[in-house]
């Protein structure tokens, strides 16, 4: 009996596999920082939480997606994210109140689309706000935000996703991510306008 073919595709599969994995690792070391900077903002601060969140993100993206291109992997990804962040507010909000499940838990409130929102571009997260201003600083202003505008701008902004590709990974619709998104900004640049001299604050 011929056993070559087996053993070519044996060792086909082994290529693949072994391909597969080391995608999976530069990918993780290019987007790793900027989901876990996303995921302590959303977690207020808990740095625990938000690595063990990145990381099952990965293991499913892995174990379920490690056959799709990189490209494909970033809204997945993110999408996956998304997903487990969600699980662990709903857990959280149970725990705090523990009757809730004889109700809906109502995990945001800012989900009523503005009328007439113009899809905003996407500027890098310092390009309205002064150049001075320090990283803690934005991030802690990020973190002040309500979780859906957070998602929103921290997508967009910092992920460069399209509003429609953003929708997607949040599980809404586009104009709901506008409104997210035009919120968010607003946000931002009200907390920071006291640091920022082109608002008209003042950074002393």
């Amino acid at each position: 009996m011929d056993l070559a073919p087996k053993r070519l595709e044996s060792q086909d599969m082994s290529t693949l596999k072994s391909t597969a994995e080391s995608r999976l690792k530069n990918f993780m070391q290019e987007v790793t920082g900027r989901a876990l900077v996303m995921m302590e903002s959303a977690t207020q601060g808990q740095q625990g939480i938000a690595m063990d969140l990145v990381q099952e993100a990965f293991i499913s993206l892995h174990k379920s997606y490690s056959d799709k291109s990189t490209e494909e992997w970033y809204p997945l990804f993110y999408t996956i994210l998304n997903n487990k962040l969600q699980d662990w507010r709903r857990k959280e909000a149970r725990r705090a109140q523990p009757f809730s499940f004889f109700k809906k838990v109502q995990l945001d409130e800012d989900d009523n689309e503005l009328e007439n929102i113009v899809d905003e571009s996407t500027p890098s997260p310092l390009e309205f706000l002064n150049q001075a201003l320090t990283a803690d600083e934005i991030q802690g202003a990020i973190s002040s935000l309500p979780h859906r505008q957070q998602q929103a701008f921290m997508l967009r902004a910092w992920e460069g996703f399209d509003t429609h590709t953003t929708a997607q990974i949040m599980n809404c619709s586009e104009g709901s991510v506008k409104t997210h998104y035009h919120r968010a900004i607003q946000g931002l640049r009200s907390a920071l306008a006291h640091l920022n001299p082109y608002t008209g604050g003042s950074s002393e």
